[in-house]
C-alpha cells in the first residue's frame, strides 16, 4: 500500500462546490492506476484506520472535555 496523500484539482469554478465528489472517485482511481480493488482495499483501510484512532481518542477523552458529547462510529444516513 502506498501511504496517502493530498489531492487537490486545478481551482475549481466559483460555482463548483468542493469536494467534488466525481472528481474525488477520479482521482482515487488514479491514485491506483484504475484498480477499482486496490482502491476500495485502500479506502476500507482508511476507514479502519480512522476508527481504530477515534476509539483511542474515545478512550482517553473525558466527558467533561467533551461537554457530553460522544463519537459515533456510524454515519447518518442520507
Amino acid at each position: 500500500m502506498r501511504p496517502a496523500r493530498t489531492l487537490e484539482p486545478d481551482r475549481p469554478s466559483p460555482e463548483q462546490t468542493w469536494p467534488d465528489q466525481a472528481w474525488e472517485v477520479e482521482a482515487v482511481l488514479a491514485w491506483h492506476d484504475d484498480n477499482a480493488k486496490a482502491a476500495i482495499r485502500s479506502l476500507l483501510d482508511d476507514c479502519k484506520h480512522l476508527r481504530q484512532q477515534l476509539a483511542l481518542a474515545e478512550s482517553v477523552m473525558s466527558r467533561g472535555m467533551a461537554r457530553g458529547w460522544a463519537p459515533r462510529y456510524e454515519r447518518d444516513a442520507l
